[in-house]
């Protein structure tokens, strides 16, 4: 009687716990980033009530109850949500966003609904800052050098992700411009002209304009020009340097060489290229004249904004088309999940159980996440509603039979006193 009692006693505080596990889970089934987690059980001694080899299919052993074994963490990846912010990060496969708290601890999340702040941090929902490596090339608002990819620092060496509101990609001044197209015979000047870029005002072009001539001496076979060659303003009226040149053709309009020396551009020197051959700068009579140019150089671009790509590298894009990686993302592993310490419902704290967090290597010995990263993605809750539910009536009615194992060893206890 006292052991039909204290079993259905102690039942009934087990089951009670696993209530309040799977409804905990129930009620975190919307919870961006949520893991939910398993009770599982264990029986405590048990008394054996025959020794023989008996073959019945009742059971010759008596429990004195159960006891949590573990709460078991559910490792499965739950449903990618798509959402119209590209900070909003899901981690396809294995990881943790790892985020750090203002008091400086470190902690672990699935949740990657990110967000950045006042300070243009990259900030977790709840005010804690994300880890990562930052690029290093940000210097005053300027990008000092492209980069395709940021290496991740070691874990031990990642820190908070913050980027500048203003960022401007510098000018490429032009340092060679390539012409092609026909002078023809006439004796009449025939100009060329191209658009150059300077680092001298970051807003401003300048014209190069070439200005061929044909020589007063010619050779005894195919034609000579002097070439001029001026770099000035848009509107012609500055001239910044001027220099001269002779261009060598062939009795077929073929260009044999040239001799022009390099242009100053604003300290950048500027080589002017006109092909060789029938490619670039020709002298055919039998053609119209014709003239083109293309130079290289980029003029300064102004930010557009910060995207992620699938290897948590954060790009900065900019109007003049040209865009750079200036940071990156951690995705922290652990040798054992299970062991982590569960802090809230969506953050964990490493310990000795689960050990020391760490990053995947790849061939190279760099550094790699391990997992890929969705953009414009959320990692929903991986609770299943029709799971929960049942073990929750499973659970309801195991209970419920303890607590009545309890009530019917009373009603024992209570005859026997009677007799």
């Amino acid at each position: 009687m006292n052991q039909a009692f204290l079993t259905g006693l102690n039942g009934v505080q087990m089951h009670e716990f696993g209530i309040d596990n799977i409804s905990n889970n129930l009620a975190n089934i919307n919870t961006i980033g949520y893991r939910a987690t398993t009770v599982e059980f264990a029986t405590l001694f048990e008394k054996v009530m025959s020794q023989g080899e008996s073959k019945s299919p009742m059971e010759n052993s008596v429990g004195i109850g159960a006891r949590v074994q573990a709460n078991a963490m559910d490792r499965s990846q739950g449903v990618l949500m798509l959402t119209d912010s590209s900070t909003d990060l899901a981690i396809d496969g294995d990881g943790w966003f790892g985020v750090q708290h203002k008091s400086g601890e470190v902690l672990y999340t699935r949740g990657g609904n990110f967000t950045f702040d006042a300070e243009r941090s990259l900030v977790a929902y709840d005010g804690m800052y994300v880890l990562g490596t930052i690029g290093n090339n940000i210097q005053n608002g300027v990008l000092t050098q492209t980069l395709s990819e940021v290496p991740l620092a070691a874990p031990d060496a990642q820190q908070t992700l913050n980027f500048p509101r203003d960022l401007i990609y510098p000018v490429e001044p032009t340092t060679t411009v390539s012409f092609s197209g026909n002078l023809g015979i006439s004796d009449d000047p025939l100009g060329m002209n191209a658009i150059v870029i300077s680092d001298e005002d970051a807003y401003e072009r300048k014209d190069l304009r070439l200005l061929f001539e044909k020589s007063s001496v010619q050779p005894n076979e195919g034609v000579h020009w002097d070439i001029k060659a001026e770099l000035m303003d848009k509107d012609g009226v500055t001239v910044f340097d001027t220099q001269t040149g002779l261009a060598r053709f062939d009795s077929s309009g073929g260009l044999i060489g040239f001799e022009l020396p390099a242009l100053d551009n604003n300290g950048t020197p500027l080589l002017v290229d006109l092909g060789s051959g029938f490619e670039g700068i020709t002298s055919v009579d039998s053609r119209p004249n014709s003239s083109s140019s293309q130079a290289n150089g980029l003029e300064h671009g102004d930010l557009l904004g910060y995207n992620v790509g699938l290897d948590g590298n954060i790009e900065a894009s900019f109007s003049n088309g040209r865009s750079s990686a200036v940071g990156r993302i951690a995705v922290y592993h652990f040798n054992n999940d299970q062991g982590l310490e569960s802090v809230s419902s969506t953050h964990f704290r490493e310990n000795a159980n689960s050990g020391d967090a760490y990053f995947y290597q790849d061939a190279s010995g760099q550094y790699a996440l391990g997992a890929y990263l969705q953009t414009h993605r959320l990692e929903n809750s991986n609770v299943r509603y029709d799971v929960g539910m049942t073990d929750l009536i499973i659970m309801q009615r195991a209970y419920m039979a303890n607590a009545k194992s309890i009530t019917t060893g009373d009603e024992l206890i209570q005859k026997a006193l009677q007799m």
